[in-house]
């Protein structure tokens, strides 16, 4: 009995220590209560890993909330740019475009400011020249024998309108009293007067757009060969057309001459100020839009027009106020400050407004190189023996810029401020006359050789050589006219004109006289709708012939005739034509003038 109540307490002593020993120090760690099992520890042949239990409880103490912890590690955060390297660096990209941007834009704003003054000078220097040629050309050609010729050469018939032109605007100018309208625009208020002064840029832009080709017409009209001689009675109504555009918009520069200068002679300059504001209004309206390249080209011209415009407008403000207190230096420098601060204002909005154009719609740099060859070519090419136009109208029809309207309006200016009377007088005039043709020439040489350089560095010199299109103009072409005649390329001898040829092949193309005869032909290494239209696709005589959906339809003023089609292409044709009636061809920017229309806008 004793052994056994001796035992019991030894066993039970046993197991308490046996529990002890089962005891582990793991069985302490909290449970989850979503789940409500312990967490998954490592394990190796029936033992748990102490270090990752340890490991984790550390974890979880660091888990909790803690303002000292969070401020720590937004101080330790770190992150690496270069994981998107390419981000990056488009970014520095476009900050070093919109730093090129005001270099590159004012070289070629200095180029067709150069440019502009070489045709405005010509209008003063060289065209009167050129119409006392024609005139005594025309008074001793009864003294010379020239059987069939005819009796004025195209370009001296040109001269000879343009100087009577000139000369009617002028007589009509002196019944417009210039001073009356100054002080009735003076009279009106503030905000009408910006009211004016905006609808006068509108309607600068739409008479350069129209009077232009007025101008064409008058000339082509006038130089066209005839088969009757009663057909030359078709020229009076152009001639007095293109008389009365050139006075109304005379008028319409005095008008805005007037403003500009109300707006330099007030007290407060409160008009000056709202009228410069007008030119940061520009930037809302072109900055958010999307630009391509020829959008951009013709806003570029167009800024270049505006500013020799402005440059002008100012230059007759300080005549008139030079003339109205005695031509006294002191008042000169009274205007200057203003005049800066209009050209200042003139040049930071164009900065802006192209540097901004460029960087949102992705366009380097390098474009406005390209743009300064464009009007490179057109100088040069005006230079050749077979040019077909003048200087100075290949200048009106790329910017916009017309020079009658303003010389004439700058004659009318400077004969009512300026008393010529005297011999001495005389020859100041004289000197003076002399001392522009020489401006006019070194500024011609200059041009000329800087063209050449531009034309050569964009590998445009080929296109020198290729020979213009013909035109038959005021008639509709037609794959049955008779007048088109064919331009084959050089080294193309083939009496056939629808012998094989590649894409790129000068096809026979009528050209209506309102295009722009300044630009040349694409480049042969690119094939153009016009030329696409001539070599027939092949297809298989039961299959009708389809072309891709996004190829552009050809101008139907520039429509090049083509061979006889199968009746399975004249049916796909039809169709085709019906798909694609409103869409325009990609232009190159030689074919780009100031008023053609590039996507949605005219800039």
């Amino acid at each position: 009995m004793a052994d056994l109540l001796g035992t019991v307490p030894s066993a039970e002593k046993e197991t308490e220590n046996k529990d002890k020993m089962e005891k582990r120090p793991w069985d302490d760690i909290p449970r989850s209560g979503e789940i409500g099992k312990t967490p998954d520890l490592a394990e190796t042949l029936g033992f748990y890993d102490i270090n990752a239990v340890r490991r984790e409880q550390r974890e979880r103490d660091n888990s909790d909330p803690s303002l000292a912890r969070f401020m720590c590690a937004e101080l330790t955060r770190g992150y690496f740019l270069e994981h998107n390297e390419a981000k990056y660096t488009e970014r520095r990209e476009r900050v070093y475009t919109c730093m090129r941007i005001p270099r590159e834009l004012e070289k070629l704003m200095i180029f067709g400011f150069f440019l502009c003054l070489d045709a405005f000078l010509y209008v003063f220097t060289l065209l009167p020249l050129r119409v006392l040629l024609a005139l005594l050309h025309l008074l001793t050609l009864p003294c010379c024998s020239l059987g069939g010729s005819r009796l004025l050469q195209p370009a001296q018939v040109c001269d000879i309108l343009k100087g009577l032109i000139m000369v009617l605007c002028y007589s009509m100018m002196h019944y417009v009293d210039y001073s009356m309208m100054y002080h009735l625009i003076r009279g009106q208020s503030v905000i009408k007067l910006y009211i004016i002064y905006n609808m006068l840029e509108v309607a600068d832009r739409l008479f350069s757009s129209f009077g232009q080709d007025i101008l064409d017409a008058l000339y082509w009209t006038a130089t066209e060969p005839k088969e009757r001689k009663r057909d030359s009675i078709g020229v009076i109504p152009h001639f007095l057309m293109a008389v009365f555009y050139v006075f109304l918009h005379a008028i319409l520069i005095m008008v805005q001459a007037s403003t500009l200068n109300v707006a330099f002679n007030s007290h407060n300059k409160s008009l000056l100020t709202i009228m410069m504001s007008n030119n940061f209004v520009e930037i809302k309206g072109s900055v958010f839009k999307k630009f391509e390249k020829n959008n951009l080209f013709q806003m570029s011209n167009s800024d270049i027009k505006e500013r020799f415009t402005s440059y002008v407008l100012l230059l007759i403000v300080c005549l008139r106020n030079m003339e109205q207190f005695s031509w006294s230096p002191d008042h000169l420098w009274v205007l200057l400050p203003d005049v800066f601060m209009v050209i200042a204002s003139e040049i930071a909005v164009d900065v802006i407004k192209h540097a901004f154009i460029t960087k949102f719609n992705e366009i380097t740099a390098d474009v406005y190189s390209e743009y300064r060859a464009s009007l490179a070519f057109d100088l040069v090419s005006c230079r050749q023996k077979n040019a077909c136009t003048d200087y100075s109208d290949s200048v009106a029809r790329r910017m916009g810029f017309i020079p009658l309207p303003l010389a004439v309006l700058l004659i009318r200016v400077v004969m009512s401020s300026v008393n010529v009377q005297g011999a001495l007088s005389y020859s100041c005039v004289f000197l003076f006359y002399m001392g522009m043709v020489t401006l006019k020439v070194l500024n011609s040489i200059v041009l000329l050789g800087k063209s050449c350089v531009y034309v050569k560095r964009a590998n445009m010199e080929d296109k020198l050589f290729e020979k213009p299109p013909t035109a038959v103009p005021g008639k509709t072409p037609s794959r049955t006219s008779k007048t088109s005649r064919c331009t084959a390329p050089s080294g193309d001898l083939s009496g056939d004109p629808w012998s094989e040829r590649s894409p790129s092949t000068p096809s026979c193309t009528s050209i209506p006289p309102s295009s722009s005869v300044t630009t040349q032909p694409t480049p042969t290494a690119i094939p153009t709708p016009q030329a696409e239209t001539v070599a027939p696709p092949t297809t298989s005589p039961t299959t009708t012939p389809t072309r891709p959906s996004t190829s552009p339809e050809p101008d139907p003023d520039t429509l090049t005739p083509s061979p006889p089609a199968t009746p399975e292409q004249k049916e796909g044709d039809g169709t085709e034509g019906t798909e694609l009636k409103h869409r325009t061809p990609k232009k190159d920017l030689l074919d780009v003038d100031r008023f053609t229309i590039c996507g949605n806008r005219i800039d």
